[in-house]
């Protein structure tokens, strides 16, 4: 492993109770460092010490040269070899005025450059002095962490975040007493750890220090792995999420729905008051992030085409266009409709995604959404369109469903119909029904049917399609149930796919269902949509 040290803001010091080891503090991190003697330690700390020396920020000599704040420039020569080539005096001096122009834009930007350099490096004087000071006074520790702080703010305003040396081996036992019981102190040998390139200029190389800042970075930054093998960010607490729904505080109450909606007939049920029971303990925005449950299939499809393989790519993105309708089977309550400008936002480091969305017209109700994942991008914003039929109510979606990959290729697609049945009499059951075309912008394109359930239909909830590519030929096939499964057979074939499931290979399977269902249905992702997650009450606003 190879890092970088920056010997100028740090400072070294010696261990009691081991005769071989010492520690150099740094301004985010300590090292323990072990040599083989205790000669060979003092060699060390007298090399580094010495090495510091020699990087001093101290002011500069009068021998030393500066940067010049005071840049000119002259246009005689210019004219008079414009006036030799016959050039007019109005020419030339309209080419004067635009030469000063653009030395005037570089003139500002240099001094601002300047500017900065200089109060860097007033920064790391002032951070210098403090070092030598606290290891010739020995100030007592209460003082030093004060200083400590104050010139941790300064240099927080300044480009980066620096501190100052540790004035005593104190300092060793609040370090060790500050470890997690179940960290290991590692200790590397200095002969190897160390092993670095002589620096060949006794300047600072301001991009070399923030290239070294970053890696520190990364390097304190890398993700721990649970248990399951899980990547956690360390920049959030890691808890289990709940499984099942709070106890309703009091008992539903029926309602007739048939005595709030029969007056609207034909109407847009949008704009129809209905009682909270009808309504499911999730909002619209929230709604919008279900599509999101199985965002591991764009992981999928984006590794495929990072390796290269377009068509796998196209294939995963049309499992996952379906897979957003897994979650609607049995679920017959309507989410709550959101304020105008009220916003959700979702975090899931254990999937790698972040979401957020917003209501952005009230009528009609449109809402606005983005999330990032691992290597992609998807964004909508979408309006529901719908008519009550009296025994039926039919949603028509308006909107386009876009995805971008980080290597620039980007799929859209639409929603299909969906329509909710038996609303008066018999059992309430929803169907999703229509064509959906995936359009690409590189080589392929998916077409999927959604059948429409009839009356005497033993097997509902079929969808099948297939991929084409540029010149409109069929590359593969797809089939299966938006609410099951969906599965895949390369080449075009002849008759039905289906036909062909021993050769088929699985894309996407719906998760298992909860076993502590409610009356609402929601999966177990949707559960997890409005939980107050440890931490997340002190960030909200507390309710009226």
């Amino acid at each position: 492993m190879r890092s970088f040290l920056y010997i100028q803001i740090s400072s070294f010091r010696e261990s009691k109770s081991d005769d071989k080891r010492f520690y150099i503090f740094t301004a985010t991190k300590t090292l323990h460092l072990r040599t083989k003697s205790k000669k060979e330690r003092e060699d060390w700390i007298q090399a580094l010490v010495s090495t510091r020396s020699l990087f001093s920020l101290s002011p500069q000599n009068d021998n030393t040269p500066l940067l010049t704040r005071a840049l000119s420039v002259s246009t005689d020569r210019l004219k008079r070899r414009l006036l030799e080539e016959g050039i007019g005096e109005g020419v030339v001096e309209d080419c004067e005025q635009i030469m000063l122009s653009e030395f005037s834009g570089v003139q500002g930007q240099f001094q601002l450059l300047c500017d900065e350099r200089s109060n860097l490096l007033d920064t790391l004087r002032q951070l210098e002095a403090a070092n030598i000071e606290a290891e010739g006074s020995g100030i007592n520790d209460g003082e030093y962490q004060l200083l400590k702080h104050e010139y941790r703010n300064l240099a927080r305003q300044k480009y980066s975040e620096w501190s100052t040396t540790e004035s005593s081996d104190d300092v060793e036992k609040q370090e060790l007493e500050e470890a997690s019981d179940e960290e290991e102190l590692h200790f590397f040998d200095t002969n190897e750890y160390f092993h670095e390139p002589t620096l060949g200029s006794e300047s600072i190389d301001i991009d070399q220090m923030d290239d070294c800042m970053r890696l520190g970075k990364q390097t304190n930054n890398v993700c721990k792995s649970d248990a399951k093998g899980d990547v956690i960010d360390p920049r959030f607490p890691h808890f289990e999420r709940r499984k099942k729904l709070p106890d309703p505080i009091e008992k539903e109450k029926g309602v007739s729905l048939w005595s709030m909606i029969k007056d609207n007939i034909g109407k847009d049920l949008t704009r129809v008051c209905l009682p909270v029971y009808f309504n499911e303990p999730i909002s619209s925005l929230q709604k919008c992030f279900e599509d999101l449950e199985y965002s591991h299939l764009l992981d999928q499809a984006y590794e495929h085409g990072k390796a290269g393989n377009s068509l796998m790519r196209i294939l995963y993105v049309a499992a996952f266009a379906v897979s957003g309708y897994a979650s609607s089977e049995g679920r017959h309550c309507k989410p709550f409709n959101p304020l105008l400008g009220e916003t959700y936002e979702a975090d899931y480091p254990e999937q790698g995604i972040r979401f957020f969305s917003e209501k952005v017209s009230h009528h009609p109700t449109v809402i606005a959404c983005h999330c990032e994942g691992k290597g992609w991008k998807f964004w909508c914003d979408t309006n529901l369109k719908s008519k009550f039929w009296g025994r039926s109510i039919q949603l028509d979606p308006v909107g386009t469903l876009n995805l971008e990959f980080d290597d620039g290729e980007t799929f859209q697609w639409s929603k299909v119909t969906t329509s909710i049945y038996n609303l008066i009499l018999g059992n309430i059951y929803c169907d999703h029904h229509g064509m959906m075309h995936i359009r690409g912008n590189r080589d392929y394109s998916c077409k999927l049917k959604f059948k429409e359930q009839s009356i005497l239909d033993r097997n509902p909830h079929q969808v099948h399609g297939f991929v084409e590519d540029a010149m409109g030929k069929k590359v593969s096939q797809l089939f299966g149930k938006w609410d099951d499964s969906m599965h895949f057979v390369n080449g075009e074939g002849s008759g039905n796919a289906k036909d062909r499931s021993e050769e088929a290979s699985l894309l996407w399977k719906r998760n298992t269902i909860p076993p502590n269902l409610t009356r609402y249905n929601l999966t177990s992702f949707a559960i997890t949509l409005n939980e107050m997650t440890p931490g997340l009450k002190l960030y909200l606003i507390p309710s009226v």
